[in-house]
């Protein structure tokens, strides 16, 4: 059975330099889409994956990353709507690229589906009462 998720992926400093992302493709026959990168060398690393393949070899990648010190969470963890703070404006909605921000034809609120995002931030500027918040 074939998986996709989109996680975060924080290389500490002595790891930025090593191919990580290839051994998952080579040696866990994963493939990956790079959705958002931050590397400096001899500093620190984030990289934002779309991560798919057989659900065996995804663990066993999964598994590697956690063996060499990578820490790796679901992007959705990351990107956050404050629910006090959004009004139901839509200024999100026109502007998001992957449809993860709706509006929803018969509540007039906004809907947000974060398997769908994709942490391109446009949303973070777009929001007046800044509601959406991205932490990496």
């Amino acid at each position: 059975m074939v998986i996709s998720h989109r996680i975060v992926l924080r290389f500490p400093c002595s790891l930025v330099d090593q191919p990580i992302v290839c051994r998952l493709i080579k040696d866990y026959n994963l493939e990956f889409n790079i959705l958002k990168a931050s590397v400096t060398p001899k500093e620190e690393g984030l990289l934002v994956l779309e991560l798919s393949g057989e659900r065996k070899d995804y663990e066993k990648g999964m598994r590697y990353l956690a063996e060499v010190g990578v820490e790796t969470q679901p992007l959705s963890q990351d990107v956050i709507r404050n629910e006090a703070r959004c009004t139901h404006c839509g200024a999100c909605v026109v502007i998001c690229p992957t449809k993860a921000l709706a509006l929803d034809p018969l509540t007039r609120r906004v809907d947000f589906y974060d398997d769908k995002c994709i942490a391109c931030e446009l949303c973070v500027l777009a929001c007046p009462p800044r509601a959406m918040e991205v932490r990496f």
